[in-house]
């Protein structure tokens, strides 16, 4: 075995996106209760001491999406936090660190990540494939916090793209909306090494990802926003629910978390492959290395994901109107080997 994966019947279902990937909001608790016996109330305490913030400032020019990080703009932006295992700061550290930034402007969330990796390793090359299954980063988005209407997208070494659209968490039957796309989406990757090649050992790899405002829209009528049953339970926004389309203000509040998918590897024919895979004795033999914990193994508690504030380090201060839920994505549409556009 090489190093130190996620699984779930999410592998299974037909969609990629079964909900018993994820044990629903009680399973930090119920550990907490049956296991080391700490009161449920201490428990939900401890979650809350471990969330994390972080202040993103604005871009004064828009980094260009190529994988590599020597922009102004991530100059300027501060690094998280290294990623903990997604239980919290109890569970082991992990074994490789990463670590991502966060900047913005009137057009786009950028975001980057970077990863100690000695074993680059991805295959899944084809749009939407369940990238999971491999090493990746994915990033999740709930712009008002109220835990409805939400966004994730997953990346791999090979510069691969998975992004989709849940209306509710799974535990709530949620289902995943895997044909809606992040329209605009750019995203580029650089790697410190060699893929796929046992033979050698790799230092790491890092992502890049501009997601328009305008793409965080929610498919016709596939929103939760849509049923006067649901309502804003976990809100962070003044002022209600996310606009379709739209940025943030100077000084907003957005959910936002980040997770790595690490699986130990083996060395076959010269190649990696998993070197355990899920079973009833264990569900779980990946490891999830996460910015904000979770209390649990289960990303979709948008509840818990940390909390990224919108600064205004450059260019006007002050208020300014949200963006335009109708303009247009700027920067350039470039392509490169380890690059891709929506």
């Amino acid at each position: 075995m090489i190093g130190p994966i996620r699984w779930s019947q999410k592998d299974a279902s037909t969609a990629g996106c079964s909900g018993d990937r994820f044990h629903g909001l009680l399973g930090a608790l119920t550990v907490a209760l049956g296991v080391t016996g700490i009161p449920a109330a201490d428990a939900v305490a401890q979650l809350s001491s471990e969330l994390r913030t972080y202040d993103a400032p604005r871009a004064a020019s828009p980094p260009a999406i190529d994988g590599s990080l020597d922009d102004p703009a991530w100059r300027a932006a501060p690094w998280t936090e290294p990623f903990i295992d997604i239980r919290g700061t109890e569970w082991p550290e992990p074994a490789w660190e990463t670590r991502a930034k966060i900047a913005w402007d009137h057009n786009h969330l950028y975001i980057a990540a970077e990863m100690e990796e000695p074993h680059l390793w991805a295959t899944l090359a084809d749009r939407d494939a369940i990238l999971y299954r491999e090493h990746d980063f994915e990033v999740f988005i709930d712009p008002d916090g109220d835990a409805l209407d939400y966004y994730e997208l997953e990346i791999n070494a090979l510069g691969t793209e998975f992004d989709l659209f849940l209306p509710r968490p799974y535990n709530r039957k949620g289902k995943a909306n895997v044909g809606w796309d992040m329209v605009g989406l750019r995203t580029a990757v650089a790697l410190d090494g060699t893929l796929n090649n046992p033979s050698d050992e790799d230092r790491g790899w890092t992502v890049e990802i501009a997601i328009p405002w305008s793409a965080l829209r929610p498919p016709a009528e596939g929103a939760a926003s849509d049923d006067p049953r649901e309502t804003d339970r976990y809100a962070t926004v003044a002022g209600g629910r996310h606009r379709a389309g739209s940025g943030p203000r100077v000084g907003d509040e957005w959910r936002i978390n980040f997770s790595r998918v690490q699986w130990p590897v083996e060395v076959v024919q010269g190649g990696y492959r998993r070197a355990k895979e899920p079973s009833g004795e264990d569900r779980h033999p990946e490891h999830n290395w996460v910015w904000s914990p979770q209390g649990e193994i289960n990303m979709h508690s948008p509840e818990k994901w940390g909390i990224v504030r919108f600064r205004e380090e450059v260019g006007n201060s002050g208020n300014e109107s949200p963006v335009d839920a109708d303009g247009d994505p700027s920067g350039p549409d470039t392509r490169s080997s380890w690059s891709a556009s929506r």
